[in-house]
């Protein structure tokens, strides 16, 4: 073998004569060690071979602070971050497959013999945080820089939730300039919906490799784009494909915000920061009828300017992604860390877990890009949850139909005046978020006493709550509007107060159930339950206004009222048996054993 006299070169050599293995040796091990760890991955991973003593560092951290965040305590330990980078990335199979294949090793080149490997054990050169209180990681930034992130996060989510909402006022009008029916019409709204169900099963893995800021602004610029293209289109098919691809490229929102979160803040708090988010997610497509009913009964604005309203504000939240939103995910922290410090020591041995690897975008489709519908549709707690939420979120895209239904043809109201009743399903979300973060501290009493061990079915008690809601305001709401000017206009715009309630206590508990279930790979599970609910989302509209026609509001609110006391005992059930779902689960967090001081998958 050559000689080489670079200080790298020595520093190896070094290394291998301290280990007492001689380089061919050590070359011979180190494959078998691979072939060994590689074969025991699926019975040893996450499990006790990985947590066969804890290091000094964390018994240091626990005894500074006991109640420290189970998130934490598991990215103290060097062997699990680097075996959770591995699970998400997907390279464990990779790796596999890299040693049992027959093709011929690639030659160094330039006439070198193979370089000795280098030393087995990496630990020492591989970055963590700085314990606990290391102001790197997200959790112990400043309050400001955190209220900043959340406004940049929920700004954007709200720019696309408006924008899927505001769009559909103008139905009426594309009717009458393109000669088109109601459902041609409607798809303007239900295909913009159906593109939030394809968009996050992309950009929910894409998060997990490339962190939370780059796929924001790329699917910011994008949506910003094709909502200009909607506002200027000069014929229905260019108005519907970009409607579809706004929806599709802008989804990113949808998936990353409430991962921005669960970076940001500890178990304590986030679930009423996800609260704030929900909020913003359910405020836009109500708020955004009224907005969009003046905007068509303007004549100097017209239908396109509930596209460029749409657009100003995707270009409002763009700019603040692009020039205030911090890095968030905790991987890509330390990888950005290690690439620093590889720079200014000159020591190419440092990284971090998560730049271990490189995959070509086919390893990236076939390993990450498949996992939200894997997730969804091979996780019972999962799918079972999602089904449920996505028959909620459906309803909060058929009242888009059916509200001004009620009072443009029971109490003879004009377009905009017709839609104000959303104000009052609006005020109930807010009380319903309300509510929701009152629940929230229960939960934080719960998890104290269960020695700061979290118990996700706990989150489910609101949702009982707002299913009991959301039934009483469907009948409120369907039955009260039914006799027109015979009963007063308040009582059915009262009754969808306890819609928006039950809705948001339905959704937030949802969705904080799945981050607790799910912590490492809540992207991807957020993004198979955002698939299935904004697929209902996208479905509903096209049968609204043939249903209460057709069947008359009074029955039609009494099928989907009947459909909603029939689901009622949908969070009992979890609340029961949600527990012995997620010791079945593959990607489930064993929270037991994390918040304990270890760490893993059930």
């Amino acid at each position: 073998m050559s000689t080489s006299s670079s200080e790298g070169a020595n520093d190896t050599n070094c290394t291998l004569k301290a280990s007492g293995i001689a380089p061919d040796e050590r070359f011979e091990k180190e494959n078998n060690d691979l072939s060994n760890e590689n074969s025991e991955n699926s019975e040893d991973e996450f499990g006790a071979g990985d947590f066969d003593g804890r290091t000094v560092d964390e018994e240091e951290v626990q005894e500074e602070e006991e109640e420290e965040d189970g998130l934490l305590r598991l990215e103290s330990n060097l062997q699990l971050t680097k075996t959770i980078s591995r699970r998400i990335t997907g390279v464990d199979d990779l790796l596999l497959e890299a040693t049992e294949t027959k093709e011929p090793l690639p030659t160094m080149g330039g006439g070198k013999d193979y370089p000795p490997p280098l030393p087995l054990d990496r630990t020492p050169y591989q970055v963590q945080f700085d314990g606990p209180h290391d102001p790197i990681h997200p959790f112990n930034w400043s309050g400001k820089e955190k209220f900043l992130i959340c406004f940049i996060a929920c700004i954007g989510a709200f720019s696309i939730a408006i924008g899927s909402a505001l769009f559909s006022q103008a139905q009426v009008s594309l009717m009458e300039i393109y000669h088109i029916g109601w459902t041609p019409a409607t798809l303007g709204t239900s295909l913009f919906v159906f593109g939030f169900a394809s968009g996050p099963i992309i950009w929910g893995p894409l998060s997990e490799l490339y962190g939370r800021r780059i796929p924001t602004i790329i699917s910011g610029l994008g949506y910003v784009c094709f909502c200009f293209g909607v506002a200027t289109g000069k014929d229905i098919q260019t108005i519907l494909i970009c409607r579809f691809f706004a929806g599709f490229v802008g989804a990113a929102p949808f998936v990353v915000c409430p991962a921005i979160l669960s970076d940001i803040f500890s178990t304590k708090l986030r679930g009423t920061m996800v609260s704030i988010f929900a909020m913003a997610l359910f405020g836009g497509p109500m708020l955004a009828p009224v907005m969009g009913g003046y905007t068509i009964r303007n004549t100097s604005l017209g239908w396109r300017w509930t596209g460029y309203f749409v657009a100003i504000v995707g270009s409002f939240s763009l700019f603040l992604a692009v020039f205030f939103l911090k890095e968030t995910y905790h991987a890509l922290i330390l990888a950005n860390k290690a690439e620093t410090l590889r720079r200014r020591t000159r020591n190419w041995g440092i990284y971090a877990p998560h730049d271990e690897f490189k995959l070509s975008i086919r390893e990236i489709c076939e390993k990450n890009l498949t996992r939200p519908l894997i997730m969804l549709f091979t996780e019972p707690i999962l799918f079972l949850i999602t089904l449920y939420n996505a028959f909620i979120y459906g309803m909060l895209y058929l009242f888009l139909t059916a509200i001004p239904l009620i009072f443009e043809y029971g109490y003879g109201w004009q377009p905009g005046n017709a839609e104000l009743p959303y104000i009052s399903m609006l005020i109930g979300t807010f009380f319903g978020g309300l509510i929701s973060i009152l629940f929230e501290k229960r939960f934080n009493k719960i998890m104290e006493k269960n020695n700061h061990v979290p118990i996700p079915e706990e989150r489910l008690v609101a949702m009982m709550l707002g299913a009991i809601l959301f039934a009483i305001g469907i009948f409120w709401l369907g039955w009260g509007g039914s006799f027109g000017n015979k009963v007063h206009w308040i009582v059915p715009v009262l009754g969808a107060c306890p819609v928006g309630m039950g809705l948001i206590l339905i959704f937030l508990p949802c969705l904080n159930y799945i981050i607790d279930c799910y912590l490492l790979f809540a992207a991807s599970a957020i993004a198979g339950n955002t698939f299935l609910r904004s697929a209902f989302g996208a479905a509903f509209p096209l049968f609204a206004k043939q249903m209460f026609v057709n069947m008359k509001i009074k029955w039609a609110a009494t099928l989907i009222g009947c459909i909603s006391v029939a689901l009622i005992p949908v969070p009992f059930l979890f609340y029961i048996y949600g527990s012995k779902l997620r010791k079945k689960s593959k990607y489930s967090m064993d929270l037991n054993m994390i918040y304990g001081g270890g760490g893993g998958l059930v």
